[in-house]
């Protein structure tokens, strides 16, 4: 078997060598845009691993997480009593927005049942904040943060659960007085249930923990996710909060960026250790339509609401040039680069040698993504002996990769021609269409 496996890699080796033009093609994706930004990564976790001190801080500031809540029902008890149940030895206020309370009864009585079964727990309070018309995530989370009195605001999403160190390793990262906003890490709860959350998972493991954990150490983090963030409440509130529209988490990570430019000693970061378990779409619809959201907004972000923002004179050289090759170039164009790539291959190459270029492809890309693993593995995740079995379903990583490129690509012209950001669900559509429109 050994001997058949060598013999067909010499064969597909042999093709794409002999038809060596098409690397010229191929060059300019993989080496100006994906390897690059691979190196930058693995210096961002070397130099984050090598400075990473894990020291507890040296005070323990009054903490505000704004919980936004619809249609959880009774799964909203899970994460809040994972958060009143935390080891941080400070106060935690844990603020439950019911967002259309009148529509969503019973999420509103479940939350409110939770805050009876905590009340009276020594530095915890739980207080459920009902909005009876429905607003919206956006005004869900601003509607917590006009009512919070911690110092540090966080927001987590109803149906994500907590390590019950979560809030002191985020803590640790806010014992710098310069640090203003951190994003924290996700694991997928329901990973085994199928072949797509697998591939979620590993996504989750590679692409949102390795990866932003070496951007941020390098100050360019790409984003802080609406699900799981950490603010620094007055710069928070003088950056007036969250925005309306979608797509409000990377918004908000453009605006401090922004404004961070104006104080450059400030930093935005991200805790690896800092761990929420959610779950993730396990039907092939599902995920479709959720990453028609995720890369719609991306498109509207970059390219519409913050066309006039995105200049080194805002965002400073460093960020500027990574949002035009990471956020633009490699999220937006690339892909629908990508699908002209395989039209013209299907049309002027025979399907062997388009099957021995793919499998080629196919091979690299697995190479870097085990690579990532294995950096992940040993230098990233506070679960490696659990997370080792994910090793075996690498294997099939690429193919999801170049799946979501695929999703990715028509997202794009889904929102270029239908403005598609305007069906999200994450508020009602009177409250979108009564935004400004970009």
């Amino acid at each position: 078997m050994l001997s058949d496996s060598l013999a067909l890699m010499e064969y597909i080796f042999g093709m794409v060598v002999a038809n060596a033009e098409l690397w010229l093609l191929l060059l300019p994706m993989l080496v100006i845009i994906e390897l690059p930004l691979a190196l930058v990564i693995l210096i961002g976790v070397f130099r984050w691993s090598a400075q990473n001190r894990d020291e507890l801080p040296a005070t323990y500031p009054d903490i505000s997480v704004v919980v936004t809540c619809y249609g959880e029902g009774d799964a909203i008890c899970i994460t809040l009593d994972t958060l009143v149940a935390q080891l941080y030895p400070g106060k935690i206020e844990v603020l439950a927005v019911v967002d259309g309370a009148t529509q969503n009864p019973h999420t509103y009585q479940a939350a409110m049942k939770s805050a009876r079964q905590h009340q009276g727990l020594a530095m915890r309070n739980i207080r459920v904040i009902p909005k009876w018309q429905r607003g919206g995530r956006v005004s869900t989370l601003n509607a917590g943060l006009a009512e919070a009195s911690g110092e540090i605001v966080m927001n987590v999403d109803g149906d994500t659960s907590f390590d019950n160190d979560m809030v002191l390793n985020m803590l640790k990262q806010f014992s710098d007085p310069n640090m203003v906003a951190s994003g924290g890490a996700l694991r997928v709860r329901n990973w085994n249930t199928n072949l797509l959350t697998r591939m979620q998972a590993l996504e989750y493991m590679l692409s949102m923990q390795v990866g932003k954990t070496g951007l941020a150490n390098l100050g360019v983090i790409n984003n802080i996710s609406g699900a799981f963030g950490a603010f620094r409440k007055s710069v928070l509130r003088q950056l007036g909060g969250w925005d309306t529209h979608t797509a409000e988490d990377l918004d908000l990570t453009i605006r401090f960026k922004q404004y961070k430019r104006r104080y450059p000693a400030m930093k935005l970061g991200f805790t690896p250790h800092a761990v929420g378990h959610t779950d993730v779409p396990d039907t092939l619809m599902g995920l479709i339509g959720q990453r028609l959201r995720w890369d719609g907004d991306l498109l509207f972000i970059f390219l519409r609401k913050h066309k006039k923002g995105l200049t080194p004179r805002l965002l400073g050289w460093g960020n500027f040039v990574f949002v035009l090759v990471y956020g633009v170039l490699q999220n937006v164009l690339l892909p629908l680069l990508m699908v002209v790539f395989m039209l013209y291959l299907v049309v002027a190459y025979p399907l062997s040698f388009v099957m021995a270029l793919m499998a080629m492809l196919y091979l690299l890309y697995f190479l870097i993504g085990a690579m990532f693993f294995v950096l992940y593995l040993l230098l990233v995740s506070e679960r490696p002996s659990s997370d080792f079995m994910m090793f075996v379903w690498l294997l099939f990583y690429p193919g999801y990769q170049f799946f979501m490129r695929l999703i990715t690509a028509f997202s794009m012209i889904n929102e270029v021609v239908r403005r598609s950001h305007e069906e999200s669900s994450m508020a009602p559509w009177w409250v979108l269409k009564r935004g400004n429109r970009f």
